[in-house]
């Protein structure tokens, strides 16, 4: 094989690896860096803040969201890279805030990235 032919078989190749690899990645594991055990009557957004309880296909993100941005309730994009070689953003928007402000948990798409996204469900610590 000629110089010219591997480089395209390997490029070829990598174009194929690179995003399968990037799909594969993506664990089944909904864990996330808030506890979903909590009895949801203990939850307390406006003293605790909130945490994502579960994020979709999760291979190290995760999400804090401070009660001071609850109380605030503005429109505010958080990153969810968390211990991911990734990122990806999340937007929580003043509806958001106000059932969190109910002590209620959200449930929001993530940005896309790598070739994939995530569901991240938002509960009061």
């Amino acid at each position: 094989m000629d110089r010219k032919t591997f480089i395209k078989k390997t490029t070829g190749a990598l174009l194929v690896v690179i995003p399968a690899y990037s799909i594969l990645s993506c664990s089944g594991d909904d864990s996330a860096n808030g506890d979903p055990n909590i009895d949801p009557s203990s939850r307390d957004c406006a003293a605790n803040g909130a945490n994502a309880i579960s994020i979709s296909s999760n291979h190290g993100h995760t999400l804090t969201v401070p009660k001071v941005d609850i109380d605030a309730g503005a429109e505010k994009e958080y990153s969810i890279q968390g211990g991911s070689g990734h990122n990806h953003k999340v937007k929580l928007t003043a509806s958001n805030f106000a059932s969190l402000r109910g002590n209620n948990q959200i449930t929001i798409e993530s940005t896309t990235g790598g070739a994939h996204r995530h569901d991240v469900t938002v509960a009061c610590a």
